[in-house]
């Protein structure tokens, strides 16, 4: 049945009323008009991009949410922990750390998924030889990376699905047929490309933001269909998604401004009906926020005045001191306009911007100064597009809508700036460019010819598969980049040398990797260069308190015992509770002790063994030791104590027994000597040869 055609006067109406009218031909390639490949072509884009990422560890705050939250990996024994706090506090395991970022955090459902993936997939961890790998205290270590980035992977492509549809049913009605088709797949192609998006696809955690965008697209979608149809459970079903997509990040609020400019745009819908069909995207939120206080509570805390947790802090006098209103301002507006300059140009990109890779600015910076009059235009092109329902003034308040809970106008989040914080965002951008890229190939389309307007499409679409394929290689490569922390964070430092975060992580990363080499030039070569991250570290951020107890570690490693422990006892001026650094000050103790005593040096093995064991108490290690050094000193008597106690404290340790057989065998007491000596060989024949076999290695 043919439909039929609009009559010259409805049609002047419409132009008359600033709507689009609908082509009465396809102007497009037929692959276009076809939803099922194109949703396929989205999902199959998205596998190809990140496919790369399915064999890559975990990295950068997987430890906070999966390997290393006590709730997580109990599996489904764990989510009712998920539940029920702050979602750092199976991390730090400690009441009170939890709020170290301000406001708290109640993101359980992300955590809850990685607990249902734990219980269902995990493995064995392994180590490049094939060696099961276990904890400091025996325990095997598991895993469930290769399902994680799979279902990452999995979400993304339905994000752009869902995307794509949401664009379609916006779209279609209001301006045709060919700009729908064309601006949605578009869109989603760009989105689905574009670099900026590895920090949350590739990074297992950054799940929650995926999530966040496929729950609240999915809501939008549902409102509309509810209101298109006339069928309210469709909009009680997008109450509900978008439920789901706030307990996976707060973001998603920001919708309760989207779906209302959703129906103003593309709709006629009366403010009545706007306000029905959005009422249950209100109750989610107000059920969301009832829970979220009822777990955090409304003490969002004292200002952190530690600089990894709030960059707009700097040093006078010693002291740290916030950011004037002007220096925070301009700063905050030179992060908003890098936003916009990785959004057209993806190049360098990092994980991390933390203090001072963002340097303080002031208003006397070109860039903050852009930056303000570039968002102060597109806020008033976007509120004079309001009235005109123009979709280009749709893309920007999406864009500032979405961009101004992370923003730090409003709300502190912790860092300057984040890639992943661009996520949701990019929908607007990307929406933006897709239609200028249609305005360009059908500019004056009613007075061309049709050959010459299928060149105009031709060169659009080439462009846009241009653009594409540079987003999607650059996509590629940069995943490779989060195959291991090491790997991510020796690169990024690169990338952001003035990030202390970065340079400390960095600086770690190397010293665990260099402290494992056999090699012991190479070890000593790579202990170094981690010297050197982490000394600028501190010249950045001079109360860095995790900065020097790596740097303590490191040279412990380096066998610089004395530094080591001036490192380590500034981390007890910092926090004199801080069990890192008071157990690694009693360790460098010990193990200095017994380097001194097998260099020869007694006393200061005895002055170190001492100070160790006022640290560590009768820790078996440090009495032994303190056995040998004063042994070896010539002190006999004080040795037999040491080794007495040494016998009281592992009464089944052969080892002992036997060293307290030879300490009275030194002081010509033969009966004790043989006594003990007997009792170590009947508990392990073979402690003497044991015993030789360490002294020659000594």
């Amino acid at each position: 049945m043919s439909k039929k055609k609009p009559s010259k006067k409805s049609l002047s109406q419409k132009k008359s009323a600033g709507v689009r009218i609908p082509k009465l031909t396809d102007s497009l390639p037929g692959f276009f008009y076809n939803k099922s490949i194109s949703c396929l072509v989205i999902m199959v884009l998205s596998f190809l991009l990140y496919a790369n990422t399915l064999k890559h560890d975990y990295t950068q705050d997987d430890a906070i949410v999966i390997y290393d939250n006590m709730y997580t990996t109990q599996g489904l024994k764990g989510v009712g922990g998920l539940l029920k706090y702050d979602t750092f506090k199976g991390f730090f395991k400690v009441e009170g750390k939890d709020k170290l970022v301000s406001g708290g955090r109640y993101r359980p459902l992300t955590p809850v998924m990685f607990a249902l993936g734990w219980q269902l997939f995990k493995s064995e961890r392994k180590d490049e030889k094939g060696n099961v790998m276990k904890d400091g205290d025996g325990n095997v270590l598991y895993q469930a990376t290769f399902v994680g980035h799979l279902f990452n992977i999995i979400y993304y492509g339905l994000t752009g699905i869902v995307m794509y549809l949401l664009l379609l049913k916006l779209l279609e009605p209001r301006y045709g047929r060919d700009f729908a088709y064309f601006v949605a797949l578009v869109s989603t192609l760009l989105f689905v490309a574009h670099p900026i998006h590895t920090e949350a696809v590739a990074n297992i955690k950054g799940r929650d933001e995926i999530i966040t965008l496929l729950g609240s697209l999915a809501a939008a979608y549902l409102c509309i269909r509810a209101y298109q149809k006339e069928h309210m459970v469709s909009a009680i079903l997008g109450g509900v998604v978008f439920f789901l997509a706030l307990l996976s990040k707060e973001n998603a609020i920001t919708f309760l401004a989207i779906v209302p400019l959703m129906f103003w745009y593309f709709t006629k819908a009366k403010t009545a009906d706007i306000g029905k069909y959005c009422l249950p995207l209100l109750v989610a939120t107000v059920g969301f926020l009832i829970i979220r206080f009822r777990v955090l509570g409304m003490d969002f805390g004292d200002k952190s005045m530690e600089l990894m947790n709030n960059p707009y802090l700097k040093i006078v006098n010693n002291q740290w001191v916030d950011f004037s209103f002007g220096e925070k301002l301009a700063t905050i507006f030179y992060t908003l306009g890098m936003y916009i300059k990785l959004l057209i140009f993806p190049h360098p990109l990092t994980h991390d911007y933390y203090p001072r890779q963002v340097d303080i600015m002031s208003w006397s910076d070109w860039q903050s100064i852009l930056s303000l009059v570039l968002y102060l235009g597109l806020g008033v092109f976007a509120l004079i597009g309001l009235r005109k329902k123009d979709i280009i003034s749709f893309g920007i308040l999406f864009f500032i809508a979405t961009l101004s809970i992370v923003s730090n106008l409003f709300f502190p989040v912790g860092t300057n700036m984040s890639e992943r914080f661009m996520f949701m965002p990019s929908v607007g951008f990307c929406l933006i460019m897709a239609v200028l890229a249609y305005r360009w190939a059908f500019k004056n389309e009613d007075n061309k010819a049709k050959s010459s307007k299928t060149n105009m499409l031709g060169l659009a679409m080439v462009a846009i598969g241009v653009v594409v394929l540079l987003f999607g290689a650059k996509t590629f490569t940069r995943n490779s980049v989060w195959k291991d922390n090491y790997t991510l964070f020796t690169t990024d430092v690169k990338t952001s040398n003035n990030s202390a975060k970065l340079l400390n992580a960095a600086g770690a990363e190397l010293s665990k990797k260099a402290n494992a080499n056999p090699n012991e030039a190479q070890k000593k070569a790579g202990l170094e260069e981690a010297l050197t991250y982490l000394n600028r570290a501190i010249e950045i951020h001079p109360t860095y308190k995790n900065t020097y107890l790596q740097l303590g570690n490191v040279n412990n490693y380096l066998k610089n015992f004395d530094k080591a422990i001036e490192y380590y006892q500034q981390v007890l001026r910092f926090d004199s509770s801080d069990e890192n650094g008071m157990n690694n000050l009693g360790i460098t103790y010990r193990e200095g002790g017994k380097y001194y005593g097998e260099q020869g040096n007694v006393q200061k093995a005895i002055q170190y063994l001492t100070k160790a064991r006022e640290l560590r108490g009768n820790e078996y290690e440090v009495i032994r030791l303190l056995g040998v050094a004063n042994g070896i000193s010539g002190n006999h008597q004080k040795a037999i104590e040491y080794f007495t106690l040494a016998t009281q404290i592992e009464p089944q340790n052969a080892d002992a027994f036997w060293n307290l057989g030879n300490a009275y065998y030194y002081v010509q007491d033969q009966a004790k000597a043989d006594e003990f000596r007997g009792k170590a060989l009947q508990m392990d024949p073979e402690v003497g040869n044991r015993q030789a076999q360490r002294r020659q290695g000594n």
